[in-house]
């Protein structure tokens, strides 16, 4: 009898459930769906939540859509999800089982996701020194809690997937994995320990910091049925959406994964005697991610990739309804990439950087070497996934891999997927060859780590 692994990924807009057999190592069913969360709040500049409530509904509801009788089967849970972020609830009545065999959030606050501006630079500039190799930014989980206004009488707090883990097992704490909790700040990933002596000195509600766990490790078992899957199936520790999306696609250690979706990022994983650097690299391009068996990757991560060519179709798309000639996206887009295809080569030089940079973020966008004969929508698309290449690579450089023993370049996500031009543009900017896997998936990345290490 085939046995199965539920991979869940509870996303920044959306969540995601896959059943993976055991046995064949294969995706038997999936399904995903917009949570449509995020709450509008205008009083409060920056401010950037999203509604528990929704999100525990749209998990319900994904569940829900798999085969009950493969679900009868499962015999343990795997959850990933968004990082950085914070929810709080009280122990002991944070969800409500009674409505059959499913759980309803309850006695939380919203979920304050990785997005969140409101700690200022004056706030994080007044905040002490981690003992960590990984810095404390707006929207990071320990920079959130020092805001006293959100805590309320709650008594735990953990990331969105760190929740729903709790729920399941009926913990009274939130315990959580390496991965999520130096996504949050003020931790040590060499000794797997928060600086409770630096937050302690700080005032910060130590009580509210979660337990560590191993990465791969399991939580509990599930405290009730729930969808079908029986009381006491065990539940993974919840891991970070970015290791998982890695161990998806990532067959081998000298591979490196190349991700361009809505932004990029470029990875792979360091020796097994890698130590990271005592204090964070401000001004580096490159992070020091913890992943699975105290290993690190090595993460170049843009915040430019597929949004600069969306922006780039939308302010076209603009333009021409100026012009009351109007074109929808998805048209125009196909047009744009038929035009570079027939411009094999640009002269034209684009710096796509409009987001600017986590390490430099005051280098916006540049358009250089124009000239009359350059101005073609072939020659600007050729020369804008061009620079989302040369971007990528100058955070981490084709030597800096070679160094590094990668022998292959593994691409994924939704914008190389759908665009064969900065397909030809990552094969001309990596000396290594490149493959293409499917997307890069964190549910399917979670159920492979649950089936690998269980």
């Amino acid at each position: 009898m085939s046995t199965y692994i539920l991979g869940l990924d509870l996303g920044t807009t959306s969540v995601k459930a896959v059943l993976f057999e055991t046995d064949s190592r294969a995706v038997v069913a999936t399904h995903a769906l917009p949570t449509a969360s995020d709450i509008i709040n205008n009083s409060v500049t920056k401010a950037k939540e999203q509604d528990t409530l929704r999100i525990i509904d749209t998990l319900n509801r994904c569940v829900g859509l798999l085969p009950r009788d493969k679900l009868q089967h499962v015999n343990s849970i795997g959850l990933s999800g968004q990082m950085h972020g914070v929810l709080f609830w009280k122990a002991k009545s944070g969800c409500d089982w009674s409505n059959r065999d499913f759980f309803t959030a309850r006695d939380t606050s919203q979920l304050i996701t990785w997005q969140d501006g409101r700690c200022s630079s004056e706030l994080l500039s007044s905040l002490p020194k981690p003992d960590s190799h990984l810095s404390v930014a707006t929207g990071f989980g320990c920079a959130t809690i020092f805001w006293p206004e959100f805590l309320e009488d709650f008594t735990v707090a953990g990331t969105i997937q760190d929740y729903v883990v709790s729920m399941l097992c009926g913990l009274d704490v939130c315990v959580m994995t390496p991965q999520n909790a130096a996504s949050w700040g003020f931790f040590n990933t060499s000794s797997n320990q928060w600086n409770i002596d630096i937050l302690r000195g700080a005032g910060f509600p130590l009580t509210l910091l979660p337990q560590c766990v191993p990465s791969g490790g399991l939580a509990g078992q599930t405290c009730s049925d729930w969808h079908g899957i029986p009381a006491g199936t065990p539940v993974g520790a919840a891991l970070g959406d970015f290791q998982c999306s890695v161990y998806s696609c990532m067959s081998a250690r000298t591979d490196a994964v190349l991700n361009i979706s809505t932004s990029a990022q470029l990875t792979f994983a360091m020796p097994a005697d890698f130590k990271p650097p005592h204090s964070p690299q401000l001004t580096s391009s490159i992070s020091y991610f913890p992943y699975f068996d105290s290993l690190y990757l090595a993460v170049a991560a843009s915040l430019n990739g597929g949004n600069v060519l969306a922006t780039f179709v939308e302010m076209l798309t603009t333009w021409m309804k100026e012009l009351n000639a109007e074109l929808s996206d998805s048209c125009l887009y196909e047009k744009l990439i038929g035009c570079a295809l027939n411009q094999e080569t640009s002269d034209l030089r684009v710096s796509p950087t409009i987001l600017g940079e986590r390490h430099n973020p005051f280098c916006l966008g540049q358009v250089t070497n124009i000239s009359a004969s350059n101005l073609s929508l072939g020659h600007v698309t050729r020369a804008l996934c061009s620079g989302v290449l040369d971007n990528i690579t100058s955070m981490m450089p084709v030597e800096h891999l070679q160094q590094a023993g990668v022998s292959r370049i593994v691409g994924s996500g939704s914008a190389l997927a759908r665009n064969e031009v900065l397909r030809q543009e990552v094969e001309r900017a990596f000396p290594q060859p490149v493959v293409y896997r499917q997307n890069a998936d964190s549910a399917v990345g979670v159920a492979m780590v649950l089936c690998d290490r269980l």
